[in-house]
């Protein structure tokens, strides 16, 4: 089994962006996917047998200012995993992506400590909330598991609804 999940985010209006930021991104989104892949593309296809899971995000599919080179990296990510699920059905390799909406993380706590950040972007989620950090293990162990056997080149947005609505 792979996961993978690297990521890095630049907050940044699109038109001040600067092709560094561009290339940075791209980088550890969608060029570690793609090498995570790679390097466990012989095993998996000799085993005829394996689960790759890939992070993606809730900005993979909606829009949200300042987010554009995320996103654009994200959607890859949605893409890479529909068509490899296809490519590598035929050798029993399932490859299937998580897309995560808002979690609190370290990464972005101190944003969501702000009433008016947190306002911002939850009002959008229909449920009204950021996910919890214990909400992803079981959706990754289901992914893992026998559960998702008949399963391949899907996303599954676990975003409160966000991507939905």
């Amino acid at each position: 089994m792979v996961v993978n999940n690297a990521g890095i985010a630049r907050v940044t209006p699109f038109a001040d962006a600067t092709a560094d930021d561009w290339r940075a991104i791209v980088d550890v989104n969608l060029t570690g996917v793609f090498n995570g892949c790679r390097a466990a593309a012989p095993h998996l296809i000799a085993r005829r047998a394996g689960k790759v899971i890939n992070l993606a995000s809730v900005l993979g599919a909606v829009g949200l200012p300042g987010y554009s080179l995320y996103a654009a990296t994200k959607g890859g990510v949605i893409a890479l995993t529909r068509a490899l699920g296809v490519e590598w059905a035929r050798h029993n390799v399932q490859v299937n992506a998580i897309a995560p909406g808002w979690f609190v993380t370290e990464m972005n706590e101190q944003a969501f400590s702000d009433p008016r950040i947190n306002e911002r972007l939850t009002r959008d989620i229909p449920m009204r909330r950021t996910g919890r950090l214990d909400e992803i293990g079981p959706l990754v162990v289901l992914l893992a598991s026998a559960g998702s056997d008949f399963m391949t080149g899907q996303t599954v947005f676990l975003d409160g609804g966000h991507s939905a609505a």
